[in-house]
């Protein structure tokens, strides 16, 4: 089997599929690896390592798309030419990346009426024997960390209490909203870094994580479900929404850094950070809303901008894990390596899909959008871009 990783294409993003060591590990298994030119080169791996590692360098992104299975990091989009690339992909051949399935359902649509059996990397289910390849973790984990660091570099304060001969000087106070696994990593950093921490999520089960990171949860009654499949937070009611608001008030404003990290697959992240509560802070304090690609967690976010309002300094990130691609990639290129030996079996591409980890991934086999809520989305003619 030919395994090719293309090249990333769209701006800022400097990560890759799989670094040379994972090439390695694929070859010595017998698979014949290409690499399109440069495709690491952002990421730090030069054309030279994957060619020590046992690949072969391909020139263009035609023959890289030619290959039996294609591992990318961001989904297929159109290239500056014109051209998209779900058109150099071969019928039958497979494809696994992130493919955003719930946010932009028409690109499942194209890939199955191109033949192309897709794995979406958001959608690996969050189970025991999957999380070698959840990649949505091991990106947010990344995220998480990024966050405070942009968070104190922008600070006008020390993280940690200092005492010097000028005086005692008081910890920061940083409020993290959202404790997924970027709010988790949020937490542990800023602890590191010698922060005072709170921490809010409409999830009760997660209380433990968070005081086991050495912050306190702030608790907030809600009085539905407001747990979704695979553990996630679940889009509640306006009225729930209403009440988390009033509750996060008192702690936004007192905070010199707050972090917000609550999204939706496929939905507007929802407002917990409004108008009001910033008008409330202190001047100086910061924003870092990490939720500015799906709309925002907090009002006047600015995806990819850092704007002053009201004297608070509110920025919102776009794409954070590849600002530090190399240990995305090679964190990125560990959870390919686990799925590709999970669906690959000599040689050959082996779906069974009883499996939960084959079923819930895979969104296009055999010219067909095969994943329920994709093609929910698709028959409710939900608005894409494409």
């Amino acid at each position: 089997m030919r395994i090719a990783i293309a090249k990333e294409i769209e701006l800022g993003e400097r990560r890759v599929a799989l670094i040379p060591d994972t090439v390695s590990r694929l070859v010595k298994q017998g698979f014949e690896i290409w690499v399109e030119r440069g495709a690491g080169e952002n990421a730090y791996f030069a054309d030279a390592a994957y060619v020590e590692a046992g690949a072969q360098i391909v020139p263009d992104p035609e023959t890289a798309f030619s290959a039996d299975l294609v591992l990318k990091v961001k989904p297929p989009q159109r290239c500056s030419d014109g051209r998209h690339e779900t058109g150099f992909l071969q019928p039958g051949s497979t494809l696994i990346s992130f493919l955003d399935p719930l946010g932009n359902p028409a690109l499942c649509q194209q890939l199955a009426e191109r033949q192309v059996t897709a794995f979406s990397m958001e959608l690996i289910p969050r189970i025991s024997r999957a999380q070698s390849m959840d990649a949505l973790s091991s990106q947010a984990s990344l995220a998480g960390y990024k966050a405070v660091l942009i968070a104190a570099s922008i600070c006008p304060k020390f993280f940690p209490m200092l005492t010097t001969a000028a005086g005692t000087i008081p910890p920061a106070k940083v409020f993290i909203i959202g404790a997924g696994v970027a709010g988790l990593q949020a937490i542990a950093t800023a602890r590191r870094l010698g922060a005072v921490v709170e921490a809010f999520d409409i999830r009760p089960a997660v209380k433990e994580e968070v005081q086991s990171l050495g912050a306190k949860f702030v608790e907030v009654a809600l009085e539905e479900e407001t747990v979704a499949s695979g553990g996630y937070a679940k889009e509640v009611s306006d009225a729930a929404k209403q009440k988390t608001q009033a509750a996060i008030a008192a702690h936004v404003k007192q905070a010199d850094v707050v972090i917000t990290t609550a999204q939706v697959p496929g939905k507007k992240a929802p407002l917990l950070v409004t108008e009001d509560m910033i008008t409330a802070m202190k001047a100086g304090a910061v924003i870092v809303d990490m939720a500015a690609e799906q709309g925002g967690n907090c009002a006047g976010t600015e995806a990819g901008s850092q704007v002053v309002r009201q004297g608070v300094t509110l920025i919102g990130p776009v794409n954070l894990p590849a600002t530090m691609p190399v240990h995305a990639s090679q964190m990125y290129a560990k959870n390919l390596l686990t799925l590709v030996q999970h669906l690959v079996k000599d040689g050959h591409l082996s779906l069974d899909f009883a499996d939960e980890i084959t079923r819930s991934a895979c969104v296009t086999h055999q010219g067909e959008v095969c994943n329920e809520r994709v093609r929910t989305m698709l028959d409710a003619a939900v608005p894409v871009s494409f």
